[in-house]
């Protein structure tokens, strides 16, 4: 047996296996650091990120490359997305430096639980094998589920754990079930030779259908889509706010990949099916985010539910796709999807980076009356929250109207004109959530004068988000373009 082993091609899989080998020389190192010397973790996490982020670089050629088995692939999709990941991770850190080391939770473990849930992403986004992406989920989730609890004097945040474990273990096992189904209906565990499977017709298709339904369930509790969204507003709502930033921005990216991956790369011709699914799902998670969101008064359960929305509108473009056998829409459609994420998750860096920026130590800046009169505080950062808030509500002309837009158009062009009318609708509702967060900080007394304290390096990131909301939404055709390009070179 020994003798017909054949050692897999490690190269496309370099920032895998390195961000793996730096996450257990950190783990060591850190037992050797004292609290005053918890800088180095940080810095050592950050350059573990870079790292990644030059190899990553180095690899890209282009080129679709399977290894392991066919179990993992380096194509041009997963090089951006896991370029996008770096940068989302690499701002979490810094947003959160401040409120974590405030609080006593700056501990080697959360470095490393970061830096395995970033792993645990990277294999989501490169997994060509169900297996594959399995093992990158639960890597994520387990490493997410220690995360949410990692402040364990907060009976809030080892409630919200608990109910994330509870439901995560659930949606684990409808996941693995659908992946049991499709494999005893196509004998095959590997997305392409599902697709090539399917496509030959030697498939047995109840079974297949069977199994595609409780697939989509596990995408959907991921996604945190109705009717699987009961978990984010309590995780989000009880978790600290710097593992809120980090639930709410990086694993969309790594869901995103998995949904294209399993759907389109490998149960394209299904997409009947799969799509009526995405359909009804889109459209609940729209409604009830946006009129759900109008109730809070919890900015972290606000931002729960409009997370429930914009991935609605997520898969409002990937249901978009296919039109009654036409796929001539495809590449739209899905890029438009692409871009919507990438969109969201920069949206959705700022907003908490800016709950992060006005917490401190000892109070939590989470309730909308914290955002009073925060023009009179500091008139350069309420503008940043304006831009980021009239973004998320689609407003012309920042990225969050620009995404809207494009994935709206998508929808028009496959023939959903009802689907969109109702989902602008909706969008209307939603304004007011957000247009509410402005009316707070421009036009009311402030609750609390004291001075916004933060660091440099934050201060200068969080401007750079609002800018960079503020500019990809003048000049939006630039993420665009990489978006389609990226999905063409690699479909």
């Amino acid at each position: 047996m020994l003798q017909n082993f054949v050692i897999p091609d490690l190269y496309p899989a370099a920032p895998e296996l390195f961000i793996a080998l730096m996450a257990c020389v950190i783990l060591l190192v850190d037992l050797t650091l004292s609290q005053a010397q918890r800088w180095v973790t940080s810095l050592l996490t950050m350059l573990t990120l870079i790292g990644c982020a030059a190899i990553t670089y180095n690899t890209m050629d282009g080129q679709s490359v399977l290894t392991f088995g066919n179990m993992f692939v380096d194509d041009l999709l997963s090089d951006f997305l896991k370029m996008m990941l770096y940068i989302t991770v690499i701002s979490v850190l810094v947003y959160s430096r401040g409120y974590m080391v405030a609080r006593g939770l700056d501990k080697g473990e959360y470095y490393v639980l970061v830096l395995f849930a970033t792993l645990g992403m990277m294999v989501m986004i490169s997994a060509a094998h169900l297996l594959s992406v399995y093992i990158g989920l639960e890597l994520l989730s387990l490493s997410l589920y220690a995360l949410v609890a990692i402040d364990r004097d907060s009976s809030r945040a080892t409630e919200a754990a608990m109910k994330y474990f509870i439901l995560g273990a659930l949606a684990s096992g409808l996941l693995l079930y659908g992946m049991s189904m499709i494999y005893g209906a196509t004998g095959t565990l590997e997305i392409g030779g599902i697709a090539q499977s399917i496509a030959q017709g030697v498939a047995y298709k109840k079974v297949l259908v069977f199994g595609l339904i409780f697939l989509v369930s596990g995408i959907a509790f991921k996604l945190g889509v109705v009717p699987f969204h009961m978990w984010i507003p309590d995780v989000y709502h009880g978790a600290p706010t710097a593992i809120t930033l980090f639930i709410a921005s990086a694993p969309k990216l790594a869901a995103f990949a998995m949904t294209l991956r399993l759907l389109v790369y490998g149960l394209f011709e299904l997409a009947e099916h799969w799509q009526t699914m995405l359909m009804i799902m889109a459209v609940l998670s729209i409604g009830l985010g946006n009129l759900a969101a109008i109730a809070q008064t919890n900015i972290k359960r606000m931002l729960a539910y409009s997370a429930i929305s914009h991935m609605g509108f997520m898969l409002l473009a990937l249901m978009s796709g296919v039109v009654a056998g036409d796929r001539h829409f495809m590449i739209n459609a899905y890029s438009s999807a692409m871009y919507y994420v990438v969109a969201y998750v920069l949206m959705s860096l700022g907003s908490f980076g800016m709950i992060l920026l006005l917490s401190r130590s000892g109070y939590e800046a989470e309730n909308l009356e914290d955002f009073k009169g925060l023009n009179q505080r500091s008139p350069w950062f309420a503008a940043v929250m304006m831009v980021l808030m009239l973004s998320m509500a689609g407003i012309p002309f920042f990225i969050g109207f620009f995404a809207k837009f494009s994935v709206l158009l998508a929808a028009v062009d496959a023939g959903y004109v009802g689907i969109a009318v109702a989902a602008v609708m909706f969008s209307l509702v939603g304004a007011f959530y957000y247009l509410r967060v402005v009316k707070l900080m421009y036009f009311d007394a402030p609750t609390d004068a004291a001075p916004i304290q933060a660091g440099l390096d934050m201060r200068v990131l969080l401007s750079a988000n609002g800018i960079a909301v503020a500019l990809f939404g003048v000049f939006p055709q630039t993420i665009m373009s990489l978006c389609t390009y990226t999905l063409v070179r690699s479909m």
